[in-house]
């Protein structure tokens, strides 16, 4: 199977040696999208509801350019700085999301690139 790259503007641009998500065959793997601002290329400025808000607005973009949607989201992986944030990123999932959910693991992690709070990366199934 051949592997397309999948690339939009309204996403931020990767900031390291990889790309934003991965085409093989009818499954999509999205790259960890931290809180960047797609037009300023700079973290967004608020609470971790506001960057969380804006993680989810840039897999959206990318799933969109693969020609999906969330509702084609298999797979989740959310990682926080802050486990007591678990709460407030559910709600702001369930924004985006709805029932069948996909399935999810959430991590902890010490730190974030450029001081995210929240990360998340997913797996798409056509």
């Amino acid at each position: 199977m051949s592997k397309q790259i999948v690339s939009t503007a309204t996403a931020p641009a990767a900031i390291g040696p990889y790309s934003q998500a991965v085409r093989v065959g009818s499954t999509i793997w999205l790259s960890g999208q931290i809180p960047l601002d797609p037009a300023t290329k700079e973290l967004v400025k608020g609470d971790i509801e506001a960057q969380a808000r804006q993680v989810f607005e840039n897999m959206k973009a990318i799933v969109a350019a693969a020609g999906a949607s969330f509702d084609d989201v298999v797979k989740t992986t959310i990682f926080l700085v802050d486990l007591s944030h678990f709460a407030l990123v559910n709600q702001v999932m369930a924004e985006y999301f709805r029932e069948p959910y996909p399935a999810r693991s959430t991590v902890g992690v010490a730190a974030l690139p450029r001081g995210a709070q929240v990360e998340v990366e997913c797996i798409v199934a056509l």
